[in-house]
């Protein structure tokens, strides 16, 4: 270290965030001691007076992710919140954070040793749903439907192969050049007369699927 610099002092926040920022560039698998410890200036066993180890990390890191969530609506007025407002936005908000970290998807349930944040974000959901005039069982039900369909859709975001209209564009337009004449009618006309008429943005088919689940879930206090 130079003389006269300063380097801000570790702390388990830190190596958090280092391997946070890690794990979106390279993945979850990318986050190892030795690669934190670079990327912090330090080495590796120093990391160990903040952290047991990578499973801790990885805690720390599912724990991050779950503050990054705005919580639904509180439950504590007299009114009892919309719920399926309350589960739209908690929704929009759950799917943001997971495009920012694409590695928190296969993580975010997998810890046996959930963090604040994650007890603080599944203690409101459910409360909001139990508000919202649901039995404990059906607001078990309601939350595993909504985060199956939320992990999944990002997932499937995640792995196309366009970001935006333009490269949507070139590579409808390969597909319909390659595609043998009226050899598969009906995906032609998907491509023609919805993926590629304008304003059309794949992100709205997460809206018309979340609408369909919460249209179907119904409050049951039996």
């Amino acid at each position: 270290m130079r003389a006269g610099s300063k380097r801000a002092p570790l702390s388990q926040e830190r190596v958090v965030a280092a391997a946070m920022a890690l794990a979106d560039e390279k993945g979850d698998a990318g986050v190892t001691m030795r690669a934190i410890a670079t990327k912090l200036g330090v080495e590796a066993m120093s990391l160990y007076s903040h952290v047991s180890g990578r499973e801790a990390i990885l805690d720390g890191m599912v724990d991050a992710v779950f503050g990054e969530i705005d919580l639904p609506t509180s439950t504590e007025s007299v009114q009892a919140p919309d719920w399926k407002e309350a589960m739209r936005e908690r929704a929009a908000s759950s799917r943001a954070a997971l495009r920012r970290h694409p590695w928190a998807v296969g993580l975010l349930d997998s810890r046996s040793q959930p963090g604040p944040a994650t007890l603080r974000h599944h203690d409101a959901v459910l409360g909001v749903l139990r508000a919202g005039g649901f039995s404990v069982a059906m607001a078990a039900h309601a939350f595993s439907v909504i985060d199956s369909y939320l992990y999944g859709f990002v997932l499937q975001e995640l792995s196309l192969p366009f970001t935006g209209p333009a490269e949507l564009d070139e590579i409808a337009d390969d597909i319909l050049r390659d595609l043998p004449a009226d050899a598969y009618p009906h995906l032609t006309e998907l491509i023609t007369e919805h993926a590629l008429r304008p304003g059309y943005d794949y992100a709205d088919e997460f809206e018309f699927g979340l609408s369909l689940i919460l249209d179907a879930l119904h409050p049951d206090e039996n």
